[in-house]
């Protein structure tokens, strides 16, 4: 019988990327997803699309932030090479606050000075914020300027995807669900199952993310808004034809149920006290989603030879932050840029194959 030399099970944005970027090396890939195509309601599928190393790296941490700025150098490379146009704009991010709230941009410049980092971040005034972003107008008397970082349409790319493994002979198979005592036969499986992989990862979390998405034709923005706020920040991304998404509520449970009328109304209140032209917005959609985390918030890549499974997991909130890094290393461990000898090199990976930091490869035969 042959086998494909990599089966990815998981066909999110990990696993789609992870499939796509192995064909084009010169694998041969089948890819099984448990949801559609299209990736209704899958984590992709809900999110914002952002890719803001310097933002989220606040929070995060060095580590975090150097994967991102390799995956935001990869963004554009990668989406030239899709069959079907998909929207990115890199014009960076606008952090606001309101004036009770300035504690927090020094907040933010400090922890920026602490890392010797804070030359990504200017200090703007109101009158180039108003140049910058007129919808805006002079509500805010200053803003943080955040260079460097950019949102991708997350639906279209999903989309695009698709068409690509298409393209480069990848099996696809939607609507197949693989469990882990029925994995596909393969030289080496990927799993990218994320919380469909929890009986893997006893340490795995589901955080709940909550998100509006509005029709606001008279609001126009270019770049991604950040309210700095104690406890409800929020973020705005435009999109094409008036569209905005507003996200996202970051809740420590797995809870599936729809959206919340406490979530709601943080979203909706806090995203019009930073557009009040918002009130006349139509609500196009609220949703919600569970993305997979680890206890230190960071990915991690772990390869059971005894099975010949690499699992990928743990992108938390960042999933089209790291996807590019994360997806660069694991091709890098599955073909060791030899898929000639793809046969003769998987069953005998070494464990000293490089691991960037920030990814963690470990080794479990009893799983």
């Amino acid at each position: 019988m042959n086998w494909p030399d990599v089966a990815v099970v998981g066909g999110g944005l990990l696993g789609r990327c992870l499939a796509w970027r192995a064909a084009k090396a010169g694998a041969e890939v089948a890819l099984y997803e448990a949801g559609s195509r299209a990736g209704e309601g899958s984590a992709a599928w809900v999110a914002g699309g952002m890719i803001a190393p310097t933002s989220e790296g606040i929070e995060a941490g060095a580590q975090i932030e150097s994967l991102g700025r390799r995956s935001i150098a990869l963004w554009p490379q990668w989406l030239a090479q899709l069959p079907l146009a998909v929207f990115y704009r890199n014009e960076g991010t606008l952090w606001v606050w309101h004036r009770e709230h300035s504690c927090e941009a020094a907040r933010v410049e400090q922890t920026r000075a602490c890392r010797g980092l804070q030359g990504q971040i200017e200090r703007i005034e109101a009158t180039r914020l108003a140049q910058l972003e007129p919808a805006l107008g002079t509500r805010f008397l200053q803003a943080l300027l955040v260079r460097g970082e950019a949102q991708v349409d997350n639906r279209g790319l999903l989309q695009a995807l698709a068409v690509a493994l298409e393209d480069e002979g990848v099996g696809c198979h939607w609507e197949t669900l693989v469990s882990d005592t029925d994995l596909p036969q393969a030289r080496v499986v990927v799993d990218c199952r994320g919380m469909g992989a929890k009986a893997s990862w006893p340490h795995l979390r589901g955080v709940r993310g909550e998100i509006v998405r509005l029709h606001a034709p008279e609001v126009e923005l270019r770049r991604v808004l950040r309210l700095l706020a104690p406890r409800h920040g929020i973020y705005i991304i435009p999109r094409p034809e008036g569209r905005l998404v507003v996200g996202a509520t970051s809740i420590e449970s797995d809870d599936q149920s729809p959206v919340s009328v406490r979530g709601a109304l943080e979203l909706l209140t806090s995203a019009y006290s930073v557009l009040p032209a918002l009130a006349e917005a139509r609500i196009l959609e609220l949703n919600r989603q569970i993305r997979p985390a680890l206890p230190d918030n960071a990915p991690s890549i772990r390869f059971d030879r005894q099975r010949r499974v690499l699992s990928v997991n743990g992108l938390y909130r960042h999933g089209f932050l790291l996807t590019p890094a994360v997806v660069e290393e694991a091709v890098s461990l599955l073909t060791l840029d030899r898929l000639s000898a793809v046969g003769e090199l998987w069953p005998s990976m070494k464990e000293s194959l490089p691991v960037p930091p920030g990814i963690q490869e470990q080794v479990n035969p009893c799983l």
